[in-house]
Protein backbone atom coordinates (compact mmCIF):
# COMPACT_ATOMS: atom_id res chain seq x y z
CA UNK A 1 0.00 0.00 0.00
CA UNK A 2 2.98 2.64 0.39
CA UNK A 3 3.19 3.96 -2.96
CA UNK A 4 2.50 7.37 -2.45
CA UNK A 5 5.32 8.46 -0.32
CA UNK A 6 7.73 11.43 -0.56
CA UNK A 7 10.31 9.06 -2.66
CA UNK A 8 7.66 7.83 -5.12
CA UNK A 9 6.94 11.59 -5.64
CA UNK A 10 10.83 12.48 -5.99
CA UNK A 11 11.04 9.00 -8.65
CA UNK A 12 8.12 9.99 -10.60
CA UNK A 13 9.29 13.87 -11.31
CA UNK A 14 12.61 12.46 -12.69
CA UNK A 15 11.43 10.25 -15.37
CA UNK A 16 8.43 12.51 -16.41
CA UNK A 17 5.82 10.41 -14.02
CA UNK A 18 5.60 7.01 -16.36
CA UNK A 19 6.03 4.66 -13.80
CA UNK A 20 2.49 5.70 -11.86
CA UNK A 21 -0.16 2.69 -11.55
CA UNK A 22 -3.63 2.92 -12.04
CA UNK A 23 -5.33 3.43 -8.68
CA UNK A 24 -7.83 0.83 -9.53
CA UNK A 25 -8.16 -2.34 -11.61
CA UNK A 26 -10.76 -2.42 -14.45
CA UNK A 27 -11.72 -6.10 -14.33
CA UNK A 28 -14.50 -7.95 -16.16
CA UNK A 29 -17.06 -9.09 -13.23
CA UNK A 30 -16.79 -12.94 -12.66
CA UNK A 31 -19.31 -14.99 -12.49
CA UNK A 32 -19.63 -15.13 -8.49
CA UNK A 33 -18.38 -13.41 -5.52
CA UNK A 34 -19.18 -13.65 -1.70
CA UNK A 35 -20.32 -10.12 -1.71
CA UNK A 36 -21.79 -8.20 -3.92
CA UNK A 37 -22.10 -4.52 -3.26
CA UNK A 38 -24.85 -2.18 -5.63
CA UNK A 39 -23.39 1.34 -5.58
CA UNK A 40 -20.27 2.85 -6.09
CA UNK A 41 -20.15 6.27 -4.52
CA UNK A 42 -18.56 6.81 -0.92
CA UNK A 43 -20.51 4.56 1.54
CA UNK A 44 -20.42 0.90 -1.21
CA UNK A 45 -16.80 2.11 -2.10
CA UNK A 46 -16.34 1.98 2.04
CA UNK A 47 -18.47 -1.07 2.75
CA UNK A 48 -16.14 -3.20 0.10
CA UNK A 49 -12.92 -1.24 2.09
CA UNK A 50 -14.04 -2.68 5.42
CA UNK A 51 -15.16 -5.68 4.33
CA UNK A 52 -11.69 -6.31 2.94
CA UNK A 53 -9.20 -4.70 5.63
CA UNK A 54 -11.46 -5.45 8.73
CA UNK A 55 -13.13 -8.38 8.17
CA UNK A 56 -10.94 -10.19 5.43
CA UNK A 57 -13.55 -10.95 2.84
CA UNK A 58 -12.05 -9.92 -0.53
CA UNK A 59 -13.75 -11.44 -2.61
CA UNK A 60 -16.13 -8.74 -3.30
CA UNK A 61 -17.96 -7.06 -6.36
CA UNK A 62 -18.81 -3.47 -6.14
CA UNK A 63 -20.99 -2.46 -8.92
CA UNK A 64 -21.80 0.64 -10.42
CA UNK A 65 -24.01 1.96 -12.82
CA UNK A 66 -21.72 4.63 -14.47
CA UNK A 67 -18.42 5.96 -13.45
CA UNK A 68 -17.37 5.79 -10.06
CA UNK A 69 -18.74 8.96 -7.97
CA UNK A 70 -20.66 10.20 -10.17
CA UNK A 71 -23.41 10.15 -7.50
CA UNK A 72 -23.37 11.61 -4.47
CA UNK A 73 -20.39 11.48 -3.15
CA UNK A 74 -19.38 14.07 -6.19
CA UNK A 75 -22.23 16.22 -5.59
CA UNK A 76 -22.37 17.46 -2.44
CA UNK A 77 -20.79 20.64 -0.21
CA UNK A 78 -18.20 18.16 1.55
CA UNK A 79 -18.83 19.01 5.01
CA UNK A 80 -17.74 17.04 7.73
CA UNK A 81 -19.14 16.65 11.33
CA UNK A 82 -20.53 15.16 14.24
CA UNK A 83 -22.75 17.75 16.11
CA UNK A 84 -26.42 15.99 17.04
CA UNK A 85 -28.55 15.97 19.97
CA UNK A 86 -29.89 12.67 19.81
CA UNK A 87 -27.46 10.07 21.96
CA UNK A 88 -27.78 7.44 18.80
CA UNK A 89 -26.69 10.12 16.43
CA UNK A 90 -23.95 11.21 18.20
CA UNK A 91 -22.32 7.92 18.85
CA UNK A 92 -22.81 7.44 15.32
CA UNK A 93 -21.14 10.71 13.78
CA UNK A 94 -18.42 10.79 16.64
CA UNK A 95 -17.24 7.40 15.67
CA UNK A 96 -17.39 8.56 11.89
CA UNK A 97 -15.37 11.53 13.16
CA UNK A 98 -12.49 9.71 14.54
CA UNK A 99 -12.25 7.58 11.79
CA UNK A 100 -11.84 10.87 9.13
CA UNK A 101 -9.16 12.17 11.51
CA UNK A 102 -7.12 8.84 10.78
CA UNK A 103 -8.48 8.77 6.99
CA UNK A 104 -5.60 10.11 4.94
CA UNK A 105 -2.97 7.67 7.11
CA UNK A 106 -5.37 4.63 7.08
CA UNK A 107 -5.56 4.71 2.65
CA UNK A 108 -2.62 6.09 2.03
CA UNK A 109 -4.41 8.91 0.07
CA UNK A 110 -4.79 12.44 0.77
CA UNK A 111 -8.72 13.19 1.18
CA UNK A 112 -7.77 16.51 2.02
CA UNK A 113 -9.56 16.54 5.41
CA UNK A 114 -9.57 20.04 6.79
CA UNK A 115 -10.92 20.35 10.47
CA UNK A 116 -11.48 24.03 9.95
CA UNK A 117 -14.33 24.38 12.32
CA UNK A 118 -18.18 24.94 11.62
CA UNK A 119 -20.23 27.26 13.12
CA UNK A 120 -23.93 27.07 13.78
CA UNK A 121 -25.61 30.69 13.98
CA UNK A 122 -28.55 31.52 16.47
CA UNK A 123 -30.50 34.08 16.04
CA UNK A 124 -32.97 33.94 19.06
CA UNK A 125 -33.07 33.63 23.28
CA UNK A 126 -35.08 30.65 21.85
CA UNK A 127 -32.44 28.98 19.26
CA UNK A 128 -29.71 29.79 21.53
CA UNK A 129 -31.12 27.76 24.18
CA UNK A 130 -31.53 25.17 21.71
CA UNK A 131 -28.24 25.08 20.58
CA UNK A 132 -26.30 25.11 24.03
CA UNK A 133 -28.26 22.18 24.93
CA UNK A 134 -27.40 20.49 22.06
CA UNK A 135 -23.75 21.55 22.64
CA UNK A 136 -23.95 20.11 26.10
CA UNK A 137 -25.09 16.71 24.53
CA UNK A 138 -21.98 17.05 22.67
CA UNK A 139 -19.46 17.56 25.39
CA UNK A 140 -21.32 15.17 27.37
CA UNK A 141 -21.10 12.09 24.52
CA UNK A 142 -16.96 12.87 24.16
CA UNK A 143 -17.65 15.23 21.30
CA UNK A 144 -16.32 18.85 21.36
CA UNK A 145 -18.53 21.84 21.65
CA UNK A 146 -17.90 25.66 22.16
CA UNK A 147 -20.37 29.03 22.48
CA UNK A 148 -19.57 31.89 21.32
CA UNK A 149 -20.89 35.54 21.56
CA UNK A 150 -21.87 37.88 18.64
CA UNK A 151 -18.79 39.96 19.70
CA UNK A 152 -16.58 36.45 19.22
CA UNK A 153 -18.25 35.71 16.07
CA UNK A 154 -17.73 39.29 14.68
CA UNK A 155 -13.69 38.57 15.58
CA UNK A 156 -13.87 35.35 14.58
CA UNK A 157 -15.74 35.59 10.56
CA UNK A 158 -15.54 38.93 10.13
CA UNK A 159 -17.97 38.97 6.83
CA UNK A 160 -21.57 37.73 8.87
CA UNK A 161 -23.60 40.72 9.79
CA UNK A 162 -24.00 40.34 13.46
CA UNK A 163 -24.61 44.60 13.95
CA UNK A 164 -28.01 45.46 15.82
CA UNK A 165 -29.46 47.10 12.47
CA UNK A 166 -28.82 42.85 10.66
CA UNK A 167 -32.13 41.82 9.30
CA UNK A 168 -31.56 38.40 11.21
CA UNK A 169 -29.69 39.59 14.47
CA UNK A 170 -26.95 37.10 15.71
CA UNK A 171 -27.24 36.39 19.25
CA UNK A 172 -24.43 33.83 19.18
CA UNK A 173 -23.37 30.22 18.14
CA UNK A 174 -22.25 26.45 18.79
CA UNK A 175 -18.95 26.27 17.08
CA UNK A 176 -17.11 22.95 16.70
CA UNK A 177 -13.87 23.22 16.13
CA UNK A 178 -13.12 19.72 14.78
CA UNK A 179 -15.44 19.83 12.37
CA UNK A 180 -14.77 20.74 8.89
CA UNK A 181 -14.38 19.68 4.89
CA UNK A 182 -13.16 17.06 2.93
CA UNK A 183 -12.23 16.57 -0.69
CA UNK A 184 -15.41 14.28 -1.80
CA UNK A 185 -13.64 13.27 -4.64
CA UNK A 186 -10.81 12.26 -2.96
CA UNK A 187 -12.51 10.26 -0.33
CA UNK A 188 -14.12 8.09 -3.24
CA UNK A 189 -10.61 7.46 -4.82
CA UNK A 190 -9.19 6.92 -1.93
CA UNK A 191 -11.65 4.22 -0.69
CA UNK A 192 -11.92 3.10 -4.34
CA UNK A 193 -8.01 2.23 -4.65
CA UNK A 194 -7.91 0.95 -0.85
CA UNK A 195 -10.18 -1.45 -1.47
CA UNK A 196 -8.66 -2.55 -4.96
CA UNK A 197 -5.23 -3.01 -3.69
CA UNK A 198 -6.96 -6.15 -1.36
CA UNK A 199 -8.49 -7.54 -4.37
CA UNK A 200 -11.99 -6.15 -4.41
CA UNK A 201 -13.18 -6.11 -7.88
CA UNK A 202 -14.73 -2.06 -8.98
CA UNK A 203 -16.98 -2.85 -12.14
CA UNK A 204 -18.23 0.24 -13.28
CA UNK A 205 -20.75 0.98 -16.21
CA UNK A 206 -22.74 -2.20 -14.42
CA UNK A 207 -26.03 -1.16 -14.13
CA UNK A 208 -27.98 -3.35 -12.42
CA UNK A 209 -31.57 -4.64 -13.76
CA UNK A 210 -32.77 -7.46 -11.81
CA UNK A 211 -32.29 -9.64 -8.94
CA UNK A 212 -31.85 -13.46 -9.18
CA UNK A 213 -33.79 -15.40 -6.43
CA UNK A 214 -34.16 -18.97 -4.86
CA UNK A 215 -37.57 -18.63 -2.94
CA UNK A 216 -37.65 -15.98 -1.06
CA UNK A 217 -33.72 -15.47 -0.71
CA UNK A 218 -31.84 -13.01 -2.95
CA UNK A 219 -29.16 -15.32 -4.70
CA UNK A 220 -27.14 -12.35 -6.98
CA UNK A 221 -28.13 -10.20 -9.45
CA UNK A 222 -28.73 -9.13 -13.48
CA UNK A 223 -26.60 -6.47 -14.72
CA UNK A 224 -26.08 -5.21 -18.77
CA UNK A 225 -22.56 -7.35 -18.14
CA UNK A 226 -24.73 -10.52 -17.15
CA UNK A 227 -25.47 -12.69 -14.33
CA UNK A 228 -23.37 -11.92 -11.01
CA UNK A 229 -24.26 -14.46 -8.14
CA UNK A 230 -23.22 -14.09 -4.51
CA UNK A 231 -24.23 -15.45 -0.50
CA UNK A 232 -24.66 -11.83 0.35
CA UNK A 233 -25.64 -8.84 -2.13
CA UNK A 234 -25.49 -5.33 -0.10
CA UNK A 235 -27.87 -2.27 -1.71
CA UNK A 236 -26.18 1.18 -1.26
CA UNK A 237 -27.49 3.30 -3.93
CA UNK A 238 -28.97 6.63 -1.90
CA UNK A 239 -31.56 8.12 -3.60
CA UNK A 240 -32.17 5.19 -5.99
CA UNK A 241 -32.88 3.11 -3.28
CA UNK A 242 -36.40 2.70 -4.36
CA UNK A 243 -36.07 2.31 -7.96
CA UNK A 244 -33.44 -0.70 -6.85
CA UNK A 245 -35.24 -2.57 -4.17
CA UNK A 246 -38.67 -2.19 -6.24
CA UNK A 247 -36.47 -4.49 -8.99
CA UNK A 248 -36.49 -7.21 -5.96
CA UNK A 249 -40.70 -6.84 -5.46
CA UNK A 250 -40.01 -4.28 -2.39
CA UNK A 251 -42.26 -1.52 -3.66
CA UNK A 252 -43.01 0.33 0.16
CA UNK A 253 -39.95 2.00 1.98
CA UNK A 254 -39.97 4.57 4.65
CA UNK A 255 -38.39 6.83 2.09
CA UNK A 256 -38.99 9.34 -0.84
CA UNK A 257 -36.13 10.78 -3.09
CA UNK A 258 -35.59 14.71 -3.68
CA UNK A 259 -32.96 16.39 -5.42
CA UNK A 260 -30.80 18.59 -3.07
CA UNK A 261 -28.84 21.72 -5.15
CA UNK A 262 -25.51 22.78 -4.10
CA UNK A 263 -23.41 25.91 -5.44
CA UNK A 264 -19.86 27.67 -6.07
CA UNK A 265 -19.18 31.22 -6.55
CA UNK A 266 -16.21 32.63 -8.23
CA UNK A 267 -13.01 32.01 -6.45
CA UNK A 268 -12.15 35.18 -4.00
CA UNK A 269 -9.26 36.31 -1.74
CA UNK A 270 -9.44 34.18 1.72
CA UNK A 271 -13.36 35.43 3.45
CA UNK A 272 -14.23 32.39 5.65
CA UNK A 273 -11.90 29.66 7.15
CA UNK A 274 -14.39 27.83 8.73
CA UNK A 275 -18.01 26.23 7.39
CA UNK A 276 -21.13 28.65 8.53
CA UNK A 277 -24.84 27.91 8.64
CA UNK A 278 -27.72 30.39 8.62
CA UNK A 279 -29.88 29.60 11.50
CA UNK A 280 -32.78 32.00 10.28
CA UNK A 281 -33.14 29.42 7.16
CA UNK A 282 -31.46 26.41 5.79
CA UNK A 283 -28.01 27.77 4.69
CA UNK A 284 -24.36 26.16 5.27
CA UNK A 285 -21.30 28.02 3.68
CA UNK A 286 -17.33 27.68 3.42
CA UNK A 287 -14.71 28.28 1.25
CA UNK A 288 -13.03 25.74 -0.87
CA UNK A 289 -8.83 25.95 -0.88
CA UNK A 290 -9.74 27.38 -4.77
CA UNK A 291 -11.38 29.76 -3.04
CA UNK A 292 -14.95 29.51 -4.54
CA UNK A 293 -17.64 30.07 -1.77
CA UNK A 294 -19.17 26.23 -1.82
CA UNK A 295 -23.00 26.56 -0.23
CA UNK A 296 -26.54 25.10 -0.30
CA UNK A 297 -29.87 24.76 1.84
CA UNK A 298 -32.50 23.33 1.57
CA UNK A 299 -34.04 20.64 -0.83
CA UNK A 300 -36.10 21.19 -3.93
CA UNK A 301 -40.09 20.53 -2.75
CA UNK A 302 -40.91 17.74 -5.24
CA UNK A 303 -39.45 14.06 -5.87
CA UNK A 304 -37.25 13.51 -8.53
CA UNK A 305 -34.50 11.61 -9.67
CA UNK A 306 -33.04 14.20 -11.21
CA UNK A 307 -29.65 15.65 -10.50
CA UNK A 308 -30.72 19.16 -11.35
CA UNK A 309 -32.83 21.67 -9.58
CA UNK A 310 -35.32 24.34 -9.98
CA UNK A 311 -34.72 28.34 -10.01
CA UNK A 312 -36.86 29.10 -7.21
CA UNK A 313 -34.39 27.44 -4.39
CA UNK A 314 -31.65 28.90 -6.49
CA UNK A 315 -33.09 32.64 -5.11
CA UNK A 316 -33.89 31.18 -1.85
CA UNK A 317 -30.66 30.11 -1.57
CA UNK A 318 -29.12 33.59 -2.95
CA UNK A 319 -31.29 35.80 -0.48
CA UNK A 320 -30.13 33.65 2.97
CA UNK A 321 -26.49 34.04 1.77
CA UNK A 322 -27.08 37.98 1.60
CA UNK A 323 -28.28 38.01 4.65
CA UNK A 324 -25.71 36.23 6.11
CA UNK A 325 -22.69 37.67 4.35
CA UNK A 326 -23.71 41.14 2.78
CA UNK A 327 -20.69 42.04 1.28
CA UNK A 328 -21.06 38.87 -1.26
CA UNK A 329 -24.31 40.11 -2.87
CA UNK A 330 -22.54 40.93 -6.17
CA UNK A 331 -20.31 38.13 -6.57
CA UNK A 332 -21.44 35.82 -9.14
CA UNK A 333 -22.16 32.04 -9.31
CA UNK A 334 -19.74 29.89 -11.25
CA UNK A 335 -21.85 26.37 -10.85
CA UNK A 336 -24.33 24.50 -9.26
CA UNK A 337 -25.33 20.74 -9.59
CA UNK A 338 -27.81 18.62 -7.80
CA UNK A 339 -27.28 15.47 -5.50
CA UNK A 340 -30.62 13.04 -5.11
CA UNK A 341 -31.56 12.04 -1.59
CA UNK A 342 -33.14 9.74 0.22
CA UNK A 343 -34.85 11.55 2.43
CA UNK A 344 -36.00 8.91 5.55
CA UNK A 345 -39.07 9.56 7.58
CA UNK A 346 -37.51 10.08 10.76
CA UNK A 347 -34.32 12.19 9.01
CA UNK A 348 -32.01 9.03 10.33
CA UNK A 349 -30.52 6.43 7.96
CA UNK A 350 -30.97 2.47 7.68
CA UNK A 351 -28.26 0.49 7.88
CA UNK A 352 -29.58 -3.42 8.17
CA UNK A 353 -29.83 -6.77 7.27
CA UNK A 354 -32.73 -7.94 5.01
CA UNK A 355 -35.72 -7.02 3.99
CA UNK A 356 -35.39 -10.39 2.14
CA UNK A 357 -32.38 -13.19 2.92
CA UNK A 358 -29.37 -12.57 1.51
CA UNK A 359 -30.39 -8.75 1.34
CA UNK A 360 -28.56 -5.75 3.11
CA UNK A 361 -29.87 -2.63 2.97
CA UNK A 362 -27.93 1.17 3.82
CA UNK A 363 -30.71 3.67 2.79
CA UNK A 364 -32.04 6.90 4.16
CA UNK A 365 -29.44 9.70 4.45
CA UNK A 366 -31.33 12.99 4.25
CA UNK A 367 -28.55 15.31 4.57
CA UNK A 368 -25.62 13.13 6.46
CA UNK A 369 -24.55 10.96 3.82
CA UNK A 370 -21.14 12.64 3.34
CA UNK A 371 -19.99 12.90 6.37
CA UNK A 372 -21.03 9.44 7.52
CA UNK A 373 -19.41 8.02 4.53
CA UNK A 374 -16.55 5.94 6.83
CA UNK A 375 -18.52 4.94 9.51
CA UNK A 376 -21.48 4.22 7.15
CA UNK A 377 -18.84 1.39 5.22
CA UNK A 378 -17.37 0.56 9.10
CA UNK A 379 -21.12 -0.40 10.37
CA UNK A 380 -22.43 -2.01 6.77
CA UNK A 381 -19.57 -4.28 6.54
CA UNK A 382 -19.87 -5.58 10.03
CA UNK A 383 -23.26 -6.10 9.25
CA UNK A 384 -22.49 -7.84 6.34
CA UNK A 385 -20.01 -9.69 7.57
CA UNK A 386 -21.55 -10.93 10.62
CA UNK A 387 -25.40 -10.87 10.07
CA UNK A 388 -25.92 -8.85 12.77
CA UNK A 389 -25.07 -4.70 13.86
CA UNK A 390 -21.95 -3.37 14.95
CA UNK A 391 -23.02 -0.78 18.00
CA UNK A 392 -23.17 2.20 16.56
CA UNK A 393 -25.87 1.16 13.64
CA UNK A 394 -28.07 -1.23 15.76
CA UNK A 395 -30.77 1.79 15.99
CA UNK A 396 -30.91 2.15 12.18
CA UNK A 397 -33.23 -0.61 11.63
CA UNK A 398 -35.63 -0.90 9.21
CA UNK A 399 -38.75 -1.90 11.54
CA UNK A 400 -38.13 0.71 13.98
CA UNK A 401 -41.18 2.25 11.93
CA UNK A 402 -42.91 -0.18 12.94
CA UNK A 403 -41.98 -0.18 16.69
CA UNK A 404 -42.18 3.53 16.98
CA UNK A 405 -38.22 3.60 17.94
CA UNK A 406 -37.89 6.53 15.74
CA UNK A 407 -34.48 8.95 15.76
CA UNK A 408 -35.91 12.52 14.67
CA UNK A 409 -33.13 14.14 15.24
CA UNK A 410 -34.37 17.64 13.79
CA UNK A 411 -38.03 17.13 15.53
CA UNK A 412 -40.07 16.90 12.28
CA UNK A 413 -41.91 14.01 12.23
CA UNK A 414 -42.91 11.64 9.69
CA UNK A 415 -42.57 14.17 7.11
CA UNK A 416 -39.37 12.71 4.35
CA UNK A 417 -38.90 16.07 2.65
CA UNK A 418 -38.70 18.23 6.31
CA UNK A 419 -35.50 16.62 7.53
Amino acid sequence: MAEYSAFSLLRNAFNSNRDWKQAWRKPEPKPSYDVIVIGGGGHGLATAYYLAAEHGISNVAVLERGWLGSGNIGRNTTIVRSNYLLPASTRFYEFSMKLWENLSHELNYNVMFSQRGILNLAHSPAQADDYIRRGNAMRLSGGDAEWLSADEIGRKVPGVDVSGSARFPVVGGLLQPRAGTARHDAVAWGYARGADRRGVDIIENCEVTGFLREGDSITGVTTTRGEIRAAKTAVAVAGSTGRVMKLAGIDKLPIESHVLQAFVSESLKPFVDMVVTWGAGHLYMSQSDKGGLVFGGNIDGYNSYAQRGNLPIVEEVMSEMVAMFPSVARVRLLRSWGGVMDMSMDGSPIITTGPLPGMYLNCGWCYGGFKATPASGFSFAWTIARDEPHQINAPYTLDRFHRGAIIDEKGQGATPRLH
